[in-house]
């Protein structure tokens, strides 16, 4: 049941700036001891992205064999070594790649697999397979909580989309909140919002002037983001969900925001049927996306105290169904992104030859990549966050 404690610290401004948590609106952008402080960003892969037609084993026989239908050829890939190569529609990753500003660590998953959409996810979000480990809360939330540095009074995470935030950063203490607009951050610092917002959460005038003020500045704002999307747009930023949403982020990050974790999403992976057209305009937008947004923050000078890391519940089957699609798997490719990231192909390609029941082998247990960015990112002891010891990975450039 949803407790009065967890709506107040998932509370959305999603569809009424005047409701923001008061906390937010006077300390999220206030500069602070850690203004220099690592942001994580999160990018959650919803569906189960085939990562076999993502990252491509093209020099495996055993992938021609088990895709008829959704083969890739191996000379319309962006090769990466003499047997891998990324989709052809991640031609912006692969530049990515090149410059060293993304890792791609294989065959990620965890023991046990479930094929649940539902229960998968939750196992990445809490980073556990019981529900006693956690309490409910989230393996990000937990990493705030176990923070120092972390204000309780003000969000530690933002999440960036239109669904219940996320379980993965629900926090014992710490808080999180959401926006889903770029409206929302545009009227959240306009200064006549700001000057309303300091009277205080009990002002009485407070929530109606709130108001008054909100229609005059949306209004005006409306007419200042028509004149500039154009520019917008042609900065690099690709005109699709995942691309706007990864814009808010960084304009989050450029306007000061002391949230040290920022959570995104796009969704459509679960691809049972017609796969090829809709994969490839899914990676499509999460190569552009992921560039763009990079590129952003490197013009910025924020780039180097942000890493990106993008996942799915799960992968697909190795051998395609009779619908053109593919069915729920196990193991798939992990994604992070950013000038301190260790870039490359990171850990053993999975090895075809040798599946389980028609699935690829977890090589990689997901919460080895949390320990090293608990550890090496966010400053957090891995064994605050999770049960048991993941041996770190060589994720992230020596600091």
């Amino acid at each position: 049941m949803l407790s009065r404690r967890r709506f107040l610290q998932t509370s959305s401004v999603v569809s009424f700036a005047p409701m923001l948590p008061y906390a937010f609106t006077r300390s999220a952008f206030a500069a602070g001891a850690e203004a220099d402080a690592k942001s994580l960003v999160v990018i959650q892969l919803d569906g189960g992205n085939d990562g076999l037609n993502t990252v491509v084993p093209y020099g495996d026989d055993g992938y021609g064999r088990s895709r008829n239908k959704l083969r890739l050829d191996a000379d319309k890939l962006h090769k990466l070594d003499d047997h891998t190569g990324l989709h052809p529609s991640m031609r912006a990753a692969k530049e990515l790649f090149d410059e060293g500003r993304l890792a791609i660590v294989q065959g990620v998953g965890y023991p046990n697999p479930d094929r649940s959409h539902f229960r998968s996810m939750k196992i990445w979000q809490t980073a556990s397979f019981d529900d006693a480990d956690h309490d409910g809360y989230g393996w990000l939330g937990r990493a705030l909580d176990a923070n120092e540095h972390t204000d309780a009074s003000a969000p530690g995470a933002i999440y960036v989309g239109d669904q219940e935030t996320p379980v993965a950063l629900w926090g014992r203490r710490s808080q999180a909140t959401a926006l889903s607009r770029e409206e929302d951050l545009r009227l959240m610092l306009a200064p006549a919002f700001q000057d309303v917002q300091a009277q205080g959460p009990d002002a009485s005038l407070s929530a109606f002037v709130s108001r008054q003020t909100l229609s005059a500045v949306a209004a005006s704002q409306e007419f200042d983001r028509q004149q500039t999307r154009t520019a917008e747009v042609g900065h690099g930023y690709p005109s699709t969900g995942l691309g706007m949403r990864l814009k808010l982020v960084s304009q989050l990050l450029k306007s000061g925001s002391q949230a040290r974790v920022y959570y995104t999403a796009q969704s459509g992976y679960d691809t049972h049927s017609s796969q090829l057209f809709t994969h490839s305009r899914l990676l499509g937008e999460f190569s552009n996306a992921l560039k763009a947004f990079l590129d952003d923050l490197k013009s910025a000078g924020l780039d180097d105290r942000t890493v990106v890391v993008a996942f799915s519940e799960f992968g697909r089957r190795v051998k395609e169904n009779d619908s053109q699609g593919t069915d729920h798997g196990t193991a798939g490719p992990v994604f992070l992104a950013g000038p301190s990231v260790a870039g490359g192909l990171l850990c053993a390609a999975p090895d075809l030859p040798d599946l389980q029941d028609g699935d690829l082998r977890t090589g990689v247990d997901f919460r080895r990549i949390y320990a090293t960015l608990l550890s090496n990112w966010l400053g957090v002891n891995p064994a605050s966050v999770l049960a048991g010891v993941h041996e770190e990975l060589p994720l992230l450039r020596p600091s």
